[in-house]
């Protein structure tokens, strides 16, 4: 598998009954963090997520309250505050939104709790640690790989799907793909396909359909993974138009064997659970923790194998 400044990421969530989550519990006595994600139970990254926090708290004999917000920041900023008001031995959360925790930080690190970010960052909070993807960087890789492999030239048009416009993973990626594609004059549409996986692939065929793009970079784990779905609804042939955009889940693996998908991002999601609550414990036990853990490898047909066996193993 072709690395691009990999490191190894984590990331982690909580449960105090305030979401649908999840408790690890340890010996009396024991640590206890709270891991806070905006993202849903059911999602697949999440799942795999949530298998690597799991055995992080049983391994390392600590007590974890996961939670999910299923992208309600209300709830999560209500959970966020409940932990707080806990005063546990540590804090893991999710950054969707930008600015979202600067005062729930600043809280933390007030009442001496270790508060590390995981998946989505915002670094201007103060936080300790992240684990996670540089999504801007996930940005410039994938445009960089369209333009290097002569997929797109100047004046082309990318299409661009997002579960959630204007989210922090939105926004940065996009960045980082207008680094790379303004400077060229290649144009870019960001277009809101939804969150309903039917939705997703009725929007995203529309586009298609009406707009003949050039390529696609697929900003979202979801829309990445309804594109075979998509090319096969609007009659578009593997390879025919180049695909990049996320690949943690089961589908876009099968869709790069396929020819449907030319590179993925893969984010290690059992890592990215694991090492927040690594971090957290290091900390709780008085160790410093002011340095961040990235993981980000691209795959394509000739690497994807190793990604399908695990899958195929679950």
């Amino acid at each position: 598998m072709r690395r691009f400044g990999l490191r190894i990421a984590a990331a982690a969530l909580i449960s105090a009954g305030l979401a649908a989550g999840s408790t690890v519990r340890a010996e009396e006595g024991q640590k206890t963090f709270y891991l806070l994600s905006h993202g849903g139970p059911s999602d697949a990254f999440w799942i795999d997520w949530n298998d690597g926090a799991t055995k992080a708290c049983t391994q390392l004999k600590v007590t974890c309250k996961i939670s999910f917000s299923g992208g309600d920041m209300a709830a999560q900023k209500e959970a966020f505050n409940s932990a707080l008001a806990a005063h546990p031995d540590g804090i893991g959360t999710t950054s969707a939104q930008p600015g979202l925790w600067m005062k729930e930080v600043a809280d933390a690190k007030a009442a001496g709790i270790p508060i590390v970010f995981f998946n989505t960052d915002d670094p201007q909070t103060g936080r300790q640690a992240y684990v996670g993807a540089d999504l801007e960087q996930v940005g410039v890789i994938w445009a960089k790989y369209l333009v290097d492999h002569k997929y797109v030239k100047s004046g082309d048009k990318v299409f661009m799907p997002v579960e959630v416009p204007g989210a922090s993973y939105q926004q940065l990626e996009t960045s980082g793909i207008a680094s790379v594609f303004d400077p060229l004059k290649i144009t870019y549409d960001v277009v809101d396909a939804g969150t309903d996986p039917a939705g997703i692939i009725a929007k995203m065929t529309d586009y298609m359909v009406a707009n003949k793009p050039a390529a696609v970079i697929a900003l979202g784990d979801s829309v990445a993974a309804s594109v075979q779905k998509v090319f096969t609804a609007a009659g578009v042939a593997p390879g025919s138009i180049a695909v990049v955009g996320w690949g943690n889940s089961k589908d876009t693996a099968e869709a790069v064997k396929a020819g449907y998908v030319n590179a993925a991002a893969w984010q290690f999601p059992s890592a990215q659970g694991f090492m927040p609550v690594a971090l957290l414990n290091l900390a709780a036990s008085g160790e410093p923790i002011g340095y961040d853990i990235h993981t980000l490898s691209l795959y394509d047909k000739t690497s994807v194998d190793p990604i399908l066996n695990l899958y195929n193993k679950k």
